[in-house]
């Protein structure tokens, strides 16, 4: 938080229009609803307005206290943008007459749901292709907007947006994944302090994980120096859902790193980059329940499973990335409706569990009884 100066917080209205009316003669009625009164008041308004006005200036000058295009502008400075929406990205079938040609950028489209309120979402080919004689063919698409709401579970994708003789349907064969947001404020921020608190430097440890940060779709990487002899360095990355990465992430890392040559990455002359994603340890949980009678045991088996998630999200990749069995215990008690358990089990054990390099812990089953 911005400290703000005295001179800045003192001055109200009241303050002001008080000064202003002590530097006047006494013999003048300065009195409220007087006419010294009256006409210093306005002008006491504008003076505070213009002193919060101040305060605004100030906050937005420091990226702690700062935001969105100002934050933009500070984080500019040191070479740190914000990453944009990403498109989500899958296969689609086309069925239809044989010779039929698709062509790149055809539109194709989900279907609006009014009860959820949902509208269509659409995607276009990224390549053309002619249907051969099984009466179909298969392309790549990916979403005409970014954003996670891109992503969409497979045969979500089912008309043409405009039509053309000889196609009788499309549908996507696989799930459209990879969309992400815009990057908000926090992750920018936080980017922007790891820029400036631990610059990198001639390819050390804070310059890879610097890189990988800078990609869309990357939530936290771990950098493993000389991991396989000299020269190597291991990059490990999960995704923003802080679960591990996406392969059109990985392979977008690898290139913004270590391409496959002739290309030239960010990775300085004689370093050899691999870039992997993080390996996902299911945290299995298990105990039986006392409820207070507030909540169904299913109501209290989602708010616990939620609570859990955050828990873990904020380990991965953290300095101490251990699961504690004393905290999922204390999460299931502060579940709204539990009066007490027992026998709670964390992957079989009442152990803590040890979440190794490269990996990241992630909720398993649940079972609540």
């Amino acid at each position: 938080m911005t400290v703000l100066p005295n001179y800045l917080t003192e001055q109200t209205e009241e303050a002001i229009r008080g000064r202003m009316l002590g530097g006047l003669p006494s013999d003048l009625d300065k009195s409220e609803g007087s006419y010294m009164w009256d006409a210093l008041a306005p002008v006491s308004i504008e003076l505070a307005l213009a002193a919060i006005q101040s305060q605004e200036v100030l906050r937005r000058g420091f990226a702690g206290t700062t935001y969105g295009p100002y934050l933009d502008l500070r984080c500019a400075e040191h070479g740190v943008m914000r990453k944009a929406a990403v498109k989500a990205t899958g296969t689609v079938r086309f069925t239809g007459s044989p010779g039929t040609v698709v062509a790149q950028g055809t539109r194709i489209g989900t279907i609006a749901d009014a009860m959820q309120g949902t509208a269509s979402l659409l995607f276009e080919t990224m390549d053309a292709a002619v249907i051969d004689s099984s009466g179909s063919v298969i392309l790549g698409a990916q979403a005409v907007l970014g954003g996670l709401g891109s992503n969409v579970p497979s045969e979500s994708i089912v008309f043409v947006v405009a039509p053309f003789t000889g196609i009788t349907g499309v549908t996507n064969v696989t799930p459209m994944v990879g969309g992400e947001d815009t990057e908000n404020d926090s992750s920018l921020l936080n980017r922007y302090y790891a820029k400036v608190r631990s610059p990198g430097t001639s390819g050390n440890r804070a310059d890879y994980l610097n890189w990988a940060l800078d990609i869309a779709g990357v939530g936290a990487a771990q950098v493993q120096p000389l991991w396989n002899g000299p020269g190597t360095v291991k990059v490990v990355i999960i995704g923003t859902d802080k679960r591990s990465a996406s392969p059109s992430t990985v392979a977008a890392v690898q290139q913004y790193i270590y391409p496959a040559p002739p290309l030239v990455g960010k990775a300085p002359i004689g370093a050899a980059v691999t870039v992997e994603s993080a390996s996902e340890i299911a945290i299995a949980l298990q105990a039986n329940l006392s409820l207070n009678g507030t909540r169904t045991l299913n109501q209290v088996k989602q708010d616990f499973a939620v609570a859990v998630r955050s828990y873990l999200s904020e380990l991965a990749f953290s300095s101490d990335p251990t699961v504690r069995y004393v905290r999922i215990g204390s999460l299931l008690l502060d579940t709204q409706g539990v009066q007490d358990y027992s026998n709670l089990q964390v992957n079989g054990t009442s152990a803590n569990i040890v979440v190794g390099a490269g990996r990241v812990a992630v909720l398993g089953q649940v079972t609540l009884t």
